[in-house]
């Protein structure tokens, strides 16, 4: 016999099925709550059908559904059961298979069933707790930096109806030293009751590691824009009470972001991948950390081609009759954040570096990978799809070097 137990994952709950041979269906499907007790019941349920099944244990069939399926994942891990984890096209395909219009919890457990006898279904490959840790922080990071961009946003618009000119007084109008200025000093009338020796100290205080003369220039600055403000009176109160309190969170999601930053370092210098990554120009700390975390280990992959799709930058396919698209897109059914790491590592990959000081000659960072990009280009490809082209190659390279354990320099 070859018994298989059908899991349709929902929210704190789960509808479950099971099968003992092909055909052979195995009692009514019941439901489990996601808790000790419920995962409870579920380990008996899972004896009582190995044992009716002549001692053969049976395998476990789910979706994926997000974070919902976490709890019934680790305890099937602990009780040492071989489960399939089913990508929900491939299921939503099979339920789709029948004439009649049918959506129920218990009609998905016995569909998961029943695709385990049609399909080649291989059993999930468990991630190393590391490479989980690392993808948890990375997409936290991306989360938290995504909300603080839309933060900044707001506040910027806010400055240009409170203190416009504001901007230019320091380098970067959101380091921390000029938003603890703007805090202090958020309006022209605040900046001019005070002297230029007291704006001084005050910036100095703010950043010890700048000298007193940089300071003082930048009090200057900051007086000569007060004086070209063109709100030198504001009107609403409620501007600067939304200011303080936007540059407030501004400066929380900095320093959320820093711990993030310096805890992803940490736990990416273990292990070996980040460092084989970094070898490839264009692949700094943070995209090699995003790269690693979501590719997982690479013996995932059989080939480079797996780890494409993957990615979802594999080219669709549509013929149908005497028709045969010419013009196919990605497919996009991967990792996005992958995808966007990839992305940004081809462009600053392919971009220009600085001028060596001996030679006026212009190198890109990656010149393998500026090589094949202008081939593209030249053959009539544009920007976007020669992108991709390049994304593909990047994604062969990496294959090979996790694979083969070497840096980029010796396959260079």
């Amino acid at each position: 016999m070859n018994p298989v137990v059908g899991l349709d994952v929902s929210k704190g709950e789960s509808q479950v099925q099971a099968f003992l041979d092909k055909g052979k269906s195995y009692r009514k499907s019941f439901s489990i709550q996601h808790t000790i007790e419920g995962l409870g019941n579920l380990l008996l349920f899972l004896q009582e059908v190995e044992k009716s099944a002549g001692g053969h244990q049976p395998a476990v069939v789910l979706e994926s559904t997000g974070h919902y399926h976490t709890p019934v994942i680790q305890f099937l891990e602990e009780q040492n059961y071989v489960y399939i984890m089913v990508n929900p096209l491939i299921s939503h395909r099979a339920k789709s298979s029948s004439l009649r219009k049918v959506k129920t919890d218990a009609v998905d457990a016995y569909h998961l069933c029943e695709l385990f006898y049609k399909e080649e279904l291989e059993p999930y490959k468990k991630r190393g707790i590391q490479l989980l840790n690392l993808r948890n922080l990375t997409r936290q990071q991306e989360s938290i930096a995504e909300i603080s961009a839309k933060t900044k946003l707001q506040l910027h618009s806010l400055i240009d109806q409170v203190f416009p000119e504001y901007r230019g007084v320091f380098g970067s109008l959101y380091s921390k030293v000029s938003l603890l200025t703007l805090l202090a000093f958020p309006t022209s009338e605040s900046v001019l009751n005070v002297s230029e020796k007291e704006l001084t100290e005050k910036i100095a205080s703010l950043c010890m590691s700048r000298s007193e003369v940089w300071a003082n220039e930048r009090a200057q600055k900051l007086r000569e824009a007060a004086l070209r403000n063109p709100f030198q009176n504001n009107l609403y109160q409620s501007h600067i009470f939304n200011l303080e309190m936007l540059i407030s969170i501004v400066l929380q999601y900095q320093e959320h972001l820093s711990k993030i930053a310096d805890e992803i370092d940490a736990l990416a210098s273990e292990i070996e991948e980040y460092e084989i990554l970094q070898s490839i120009p264009g692949i700094g700390e943070k995209i090699a950390a995003t790269i690693i975390s979501e590719v997982g280990e690479i013996d995932r992959f059989n080939d480079a081609k797996k780890l494409v799709a993957f990615a979802g930058v594999d080219p669709s396919v549509y013929s149908s009759g005497k028709f045969t698209a010419s013009v196919n897109r990605i497919t996009k059914r991967g990792s996005c954040k992958l995808r966007h790491a990839l992305y940004m590592a081809v462009q600053s990959g392919i971009r220009d570096a600085r001028k060596k000081k001996t030679t006026d000659e212009i190198i890109a960072r990656n010149k393998r990978l500026r090589e094949f990009y202008d081939k593209k280009r030249e053959e009539g490809k544009p920007f976007r799809v020669a992108v991709i082209a390049c994304v593909n190659k990047l994604l062969h390279w990496i294959y090979a070097l996790l694979k083969s354990r070497t840096t980029f320099q010796d396959i260079a």
